[in-house]
């Protein structure tokens, strides 16, 4: 992966999810974030954040990002990207070659039964919660 510090090397997402473990069961208390073999890994720094990428199939915990926008792009699979907006779930199915930008301070979460090879361009911090939020 490229060093954060030099940000104009190009970045091959074939090569570098192909350096990733898909994992297989995602649930909200179930991530291999902190496993060396992982399911995740970072690009690169980005902004106030970086770039991600992740392969998995299952479900994610809520979240939500106070400091900016996230961009969601699909690589391969598809996902529905859940938000929570004015505490009504609105999914939205997003499919290989489409992408979502998550507005700022809005809880979402990944719905990925068939699997899904994301990159995601994700403000930091990020809050994480398992129960739905109350919004």
């Amino acid at each position: 992966m490229p060093a954060s510090s030099n940000k104009a090397t190009p970045i091959n997402l074939e090569q570098a999810l192909s350096h990733t473990k898909h994992l297989d069961g995602r649930t909200p208390t179930n991530s291999d974030h902190n496993d060396g073999n992982s399911a995740y890994d970072t690009l690169s720094d980005f902004g106030n954040g970086g770039m991600f990428i992740a392969n998995y199939t299952g479900f994610s915990e809520w979240e939500r990002h106070a400091n900016g926008d996230e961009m969601v792009q699909v690589i391969e699979g598809e996902t529905s990207l859940v938000l929570l907006i004015d505490n009504e779930e609105v999914p939205n199915k997003i499919k290989a070659g489409e992408l979502l930008i998550v507005p700022q301070g809005i809880w979402h979460r990944f719905e990925s039964p068939k699997g899904v090879k994301v990159l995601t361009i994700t403000p930091q911090p990020t809050d994480h919660q398992i129960e739905r939020p109350i919004d």
